[in-house]
C-alpha cells in the first residue's frame, strides 16, 4: 500500500544561547576540566580521505600561542599524490550523496548541531581556546554557538531554497531542480574562526556537493575535532575529505583538476587573489565554470558624530578592537573621532585598556591572550615600531614573545587619515584614531569611504538621526555589514548575514540563503501535459 509523503519541514531554528561560564557554575567547571585534559595530551591529526585516517609522518607541531613551547598536536601533511587521491574519493562519493533527498542531508547536520550543543561542546570549545588562544567567551560564541546556528539555519535555508518554484500556466508544470555543482568544492579555511572552518565545507555539502577541505595548519587542532564530530553525526565517507597541507601540495592539484566546481575561501586578500588568478589561468580546462566565493581582508571603521554617546562609543572601541586580540576580519581598526569628544573617549578607552588582563586563556580573568603565531607577532611588532616612530601611542605599544606571542592592546593616534596605520590591515590588537574637526563631518565621511581597498564592516555612532542617515548613504558601499550605535563585530547567523565587497570579498553572505544559492546549479523543468499535434499557428490561416 503506497503512502503520500508530506512536505518535510525542518525544526524552526533559533540562535543558540550563549553560556556565561560564571564562577561556580557547572559549565565553567566542566570546561576547565576539559582544558586540563586536552593540555595533557599531544593529538596526532591525520588527513581523512574516504573515511580513512592517514598519518603521513610529515608533521608540523601545533602549539599553544600563549605558551608556544607547549605542543598539543602534530599535523600530518598531505603531498600532491594524496591530494589527488582525496579528489578521486570526493568524486566517487558525489553521485550517491547528490541523489540523497535534501532533508536526509539536512538531518545529518541537524544532528551535528545537537551533538555540539551537548556532549561535544566542551571538547570543541577547549580545543579552540588552547590552539587559537580564545577566551572561553570567544570560543563559546564561535566554536559552539555560531557553528550550531550555521547548521540549524542552513537546514532551513535549504528548505526555503527548494520551495522557491516558478509559476505555471494551464496545461503545463514548471519546476526548478536545485542540483549540486558538477565536481568538488575546494574549501580553504582560516585560523581565526572554528565556525567558519566547519561551515565552508559543510554548507556546500548540505545542498549535495562534495568538498575537499584544507584547514589552516594553525587551526588544525579544532578542525580535527570538528571533522570527528561531523563523522559521528553521519557525514558519509568521501563527502568531506580533510586534507592538511601547504598551498602548493594541496591547492596546486585542487585548482588544476578539471573537476573543480567551486572555491569556498576565507583568508587574506592576497591569497584569494592568487587563487582566483590560478583559476582564471586554467579556465579552459575545467568541466564547468567554478563558483568563486571568498571573504577576505578588512580595515574596519568606527566613525563618530559629535552627537555620539561617549560611553557607548568607548565600549564599542574596547570590545570591537581588542576581543580575540583583534584577530577578526571585522575588528575595529580605524577610528574617526570628533575633536570635541576625543579627550573623553581617549580617557575612557585608555582606562578600560588598563583594566584588561592579558595571559593564558585557562585563567578566565584574562580578556587578552596571544596572537596566533610568530609570523603574526613579528608583523604586529613592526606596526608597533611604526607607531612609536611616526604617531602617538596613548596606551600599550609593546610586545613580548618569550613565553607566548603576546602583543599589548594598543591605542594609536595619527595626524593624517592617510597614515599607513589607517589604511593597512594589521589583524592584531592595535587600533588607530584620527581626530577630525567637528565641522568636517561630511568631509570625514568621504575620507572613510575612500580609504583603503576594503569594505567589510563599519559602524557609525550618533544620536542625531539626520547624521545617521547621511552616514548610511555616503558609506553605502564602504561596508557589507554596517552598524548603527554598535561595534562592527559580532554578526549573528540568521540576523546579520556576513560579508563585504571591494577588497573584502565576494559578499555572498554566510549565514543566509544567499550563500547556499552559490552552491547549486538550478535546472528548469517544463512538463507539457497536452502537447500540440500540429505545427501550424492560427496567424497562418
Amino acid at each position: 500500500m503506497s503512502t503520500i509523503a508530506s512536505q518535510p519541514q525542518t525544526p524552526s531554528p533559533s540562535n543558540e544561547p550563549v553560556r556565561a561560564y560564571a564562577p561556580g557554575s557547572a559549565e565553567r567547571e566542566s570546561l576547565k576540566a576539559e582544558l586540563v585534559r586536552q593540555s595533557s595530551e599531544i593529538v596526532e591529526i591525520p588527513c581523512v580521505i574516504g573515511g580513512e585516517r592517514i598519518f603521513t609522518g610529515n608533521t608540523v607541531d601545533v602549539t599553544m600561542p600563549h605558551n608556544h613551547s607547549h605542543v598539543i598536536g602534530r599535523v600530518h601533511l598531505a603531498d600532491e599524490a594524496l591530494t589527488k587521491r582525496a579528489i578521486a574519493s570526493n568524486l566517487a562519493a558525489q553521485a550517491e550523496w547528490a541523489a540523497l533527498h535534501w532533508e536526509e542531508r539536512a538531518a545529518i547536520f541537524l544532528r551535528a548541531a545537537d551533538l555540539l550543543a551537548g556532549p561535544w561542546r566542551d571538547r570543541l570549545n577547549a580545543s579552540t581556546m588552547l590552539a587559537q588562544s580564545k577566551t572561553c567567551h570567544q570560543a563559546e560564541i564561535d566554536a559552539a554557538c555560531e557553528l550550531i546556528d550555521f547548521w540549524r539555519f542552513n537546514a532551513t535555508f535549504v528548505q526555503q531554497l527548494c520551495a522557491d518554484q516558478p509559476g505555471s500556466n494551464p496545461g503545463m508544470w514548471n519546476r526548478l531542480d536545485y542540483r549540486p555543482l558538477e565536481g568538488f568544492v575546494f574549501a580553504v579555511t582560516p585560523f581565526n574562526f572554528t565556525s567558519i572552518a566547519l561551515n565552508l565545507p559543510s554548507a556546500p555539502a548540505m545542498v549535495g556537493n562534495v568538498a575537499l577541505w584544507k584547514p589552516s595548519i594553525t587551526q588544525a587542532h579544532s578542525a580535527w575535532v570538528g571533522m570527528q564530530l561531523m563523522e559521528e553525526a553521519g557525514v558519509p565517507p568521501g563527502v568531506i575529505n580533510f586534507v592538511n597541507g601547504h598551498g602548493p601540495e594541496v591547492g596546486g592539484p585542487a585548482l588544476a583538476s578539471p573537476h573543480l566546481a567551486g572555491l569556498h575561501f576565507t583568508g587574506s586578500t592576497p591569497t584569494f587573489q592568487k587563487l582566483w588568478s590560478q583559476i582564471g589561468a586554467n579556465i579552459a580546462n575545467y568541466r564547468t565554470y567554478p563558483r568563486i566565493v571568498g571573504e577576505t581582508g578588512g580595515k574596519d571603521f568606527i566613525v563618530a558624530h559629535p552627537s555620539a554617546d561617549v560611553e557607548a562609543l568607548s565600549v564599542a572601541i574596547l570590545r570591537g578592537a581588542f576581543e580575540f586580540q583583534g584577530q577578526k576580519c571585522s575588528a575595529a581598526s580605524r577610528l574617526y573621532i570628533p575633536r570635541s569628544l576625543w579627550p573623553a573617549v581617549k580617557e575612557r578607552v585608555v582606562a578600560g585598556m588598563a583594566e584588561m588582563k592579558m595571559g593564558d586563556v585557562s585563567d578566565f580573568s584574562n580578556f587578552i591572550s596571544a596572537v596566533i603565531d610568530e609570523r603574526a607577532f613579528n608583523k604586529h611588532s613592526e606596526y608597533l615600531k611604526l607607531a612609536h616612530e611616526t604617531a602617538t601611542v596613548h596606551a600599550g605599544g609593546s610586545a613580548d614573545g618569550s613565553v607566548g606571542w603576546f602583543v599589548e592592546p594598543t591605542l594609536v593616534e595619527v595626524d593624517s587619515p592617510d597614515h599607513r596605520m589607517m589604511c593597512e590591515e594589521i589583524f592584531g590588537p592595535i587600533v588607530t584614531a584620527f581626530v577630525y574637526e567637528d565641522s568636517a563631518w561630511e568631509e570625514t565621511l568621504s575620507v572613510v569611504d575612500a580609504t583603503g581597498p576594503y569594505a567589510l564592516t563599519g559602524a557609525v555612532f550618533s544620536r542625531d538621526r539626520y547624521a545617521v542617515s547621511q552616514a548610511a548613504s555616503v558609506l553605502r558601499n564602504a561596508a557589507g555589514n554596517f552598524y548603527i550605535n554598535d561595534k562592527p563585530t559580532g554578526a549573528v547567523v540568521g540576523q546579520q548575514p556576513f560579508g563585504g565587497a571591494r577588497g573584502s570579498g565576494t559578499n555572498d553572505k554566510a549565514g543566509s540563503v544567499l550563500n547556499l544559492l552559490r552552491w547549486v546549479s538550478p535546472r528548469t523543468i517544463k512538463e507539457t501535459f497536452a502537447p500540440p499535434t500540429s505545427w501550424g499557428y492560427s496567424f497562418l490561416k
